[in-house]
């Protein structure tokens, strides 16, 4: 199998690289970070260089690109640690191209990927502890169209978003809906989170919605996949750029009037963050490679995969704080926010325990060594 990334790709992420390098330093992020999490001019320089129709095709205005691409770009945004959500739109687009109707695909999708709209995926409730299944809020047919009411929880910039994607019950059976924020009977209330990016809770009362699919639980399964293995290519440039950082402070640091990365005890710890680190890529490369395999086999993938990466994400972030000492905790310095944005990604799409049993349980009978 070929793993060698493309021309394009290459090209590709040579131009997100210096974006990030020259366009989104530590003191922008910080300035974001004060100013509450997102900046709308940032997401617009993201739609320039076309990030936000990655997964749009080109008849609707998009680039067309696949997985690879999206792995490729989300890489080089963990590398910056980037608040603004291309995870969101990169999940809204697919589903709409995937599974939408056409009208609603000419409605949303080109201005999705000229940066014009903001949709993001509003799935968390309270009480459903990662679990899909769990949809408390309801939808209900009425003069030709839809209403749904309910509250999710925890949405990636809910309060600044033109759009959500909102799983709903019709009876027993989950569908999934567009629904505007400018709607009626939509309130938010936003807050920042730990990695300092913006969320908030959404709540709908008799909110007026489109149907995007019936089929809601299969798009919505499909949706936390793509989230996944984002999550997963964006988690391995975190990591690459806490690695690159802490070999650099120890390079410089000395005690007893010698560098401390002459210290042997310290060079294993920074081997087998190394380790770490190699494991979780080839785990983001095995998702990002099965995202267009069958159901059952992707999500199988997706779980193996994000319990790998939550695995490298705590040892990586743990061990660069030890390596910085106490400086390796204040707020003044940049490690500190990249194990902070380390400890929020373990636990989105599922925390590592949830993910293990999520392996176990998709664990086929055949599973084994010689099987």
């Amino acid at each position: 199998m070929d793993f060698d990334f493309s021309d394009d790709q290459e090209q590709l992420r040579d131009a997100v690289r210096k974006w990030v390098d020259k366009g989104y330093d530590f003191d922008r992020r910080r300035g974001i970070e004060a100013a509450g999490g997102f900046d709308r001019a940032v997401y617009t320089e993201l739609a320039e260089l076309g990030l936000t129709g990655l997964y749009v095709s080109e008849a609707q205005g998009g680039m067309g690109m696949g997985p690879v691409e999206g792995m490729v770009v989300m890489e080089e945004l963990g590398r910056g640690i980037v608040m603004e959500p291309l995870t969101q739109t990169l999940i809204c687009s697919a589903v709409l191209e995937g599974y939408g109707p056409d009208a609603l695909k000419s409605a949303w999708l080109g201005r999705i990927a000229g940066g014009e709209a903001l949709v993001v995926l509003a799935h968390q409730e309270r009480k459903g502890r990662y679990k899909l299944t769990h949809c408390a809020t309801q939808a209900q047919e009425a003069a030709g169209g839809w209403t749904v009411t309910g509250s999710k929880n925890v949405v990636p910039v809910g309060a600044h978003a033109d759009a959500y994607l909102v799983p709903a019950m019709i009876g027993s059976a989950m569908a999934l809906f567009v629904v505007e924020r400018s709607a009626a009977g939509v309130s938010t209330q936003g807050y920042v989170t730990q990695d300092g990016a913006a969320a908030a809770d959404v709540s709908f009362s008799n909110s007026p919605a489109q149907l995007l699919t019936r089929d809601g639980l299969t798009a919505l399964e499909h949706a936390v996949d793509i989230g996944i293995a984002s999550l997963c290519a964006e988690a391995v440039g975190v990591m690459d750029k806490t690695m690159a950082i802490t070999t650099e402070y120890m390079n410089t640091r000395k005690q007893f009037n010698v560098v401390i990365s002459s210290f042997q005890a310290l060079r294993h710890r920074v081997a087998d963050m190394k380790m770490q680190l190699e494991l979780a890529r080839s785990m983001s490369f095995y998702a990002t490679l099965k995202l267009n395999a069958p159901a059952e086999e992707r999500r199988r993938a997706m779980a193996r995969a994000k319990y790998q990466l939550g695995v490298s994400m705590r040892f990586v972030g743990q061990q660069a704080v030890q390596l910085h000492g106490g400086i390796g905790v204040t707020d003044e310095y940049i490690v500190s926010h990249y194990f902070k944005k380390l400890t929020q990604m373990e636990i989105t799409w599922g925390d590592t325990l949830h993910q293990l049993g999520e392996v176990s349980e998709r664990m086929q009978e055949t599973a084994g060594v010689f099987a």
